[in-house]
């Protein structure tokens, strides 16, 4: 599986594979795991639920750290994706890391789908 590079090319393949609402659905359920207080609706419009999503991962970096950590392990996003962003820019760094739980549920749903249809 190549990996989307873009939220656009994200969002088109979950939605090309009719796997969108499935996508929003890992998305709330690891949210909850991580007790991020967050749900998104499963008709919510994917540039809402990316600035909804990049904004509480702001606010997480910001003002809770470890609830930020917890999230990043509870969606599994590669310790070595995140060590590689830059930091300096706390907005420009909330994106790449929305970008990288976006992506790695993506995974998760991509490889559930697959796995079911074998």
């Amino acid at each position: 599986m190549a990996l989307p590079t873009t939220f656009e090319d994200l969002i088109f393949e979950a939605n090309q594979l009719q796997l969108y609402k499935k996508l929003v659905s890992q998305l709330n359920k690891d949210l909850v795991f991580a007790n991020i207080d967050l749900e998104f609706d499963k008709d919510t419009l994917p540039t809402s639920l990316k600035l909804v999503l990049q904004d509480t991962v702001f606010l997480l970096i910001q003002n809770k750290f470890s609830d930020y950590l917890n999230l990043l392990y509870q969606v599994d996003v590669s310790e070595l994706k995140i060590r590689s962003l830059d930091g300096e820019d706390m907005v420009q760094l909330s994106e790449e890391v929305t970008f990288l739980i976006l992506q790695r549920e993506w995974q998760k749903v991509w490889y559930k789908n697959n796995s079911n249809s074998i």
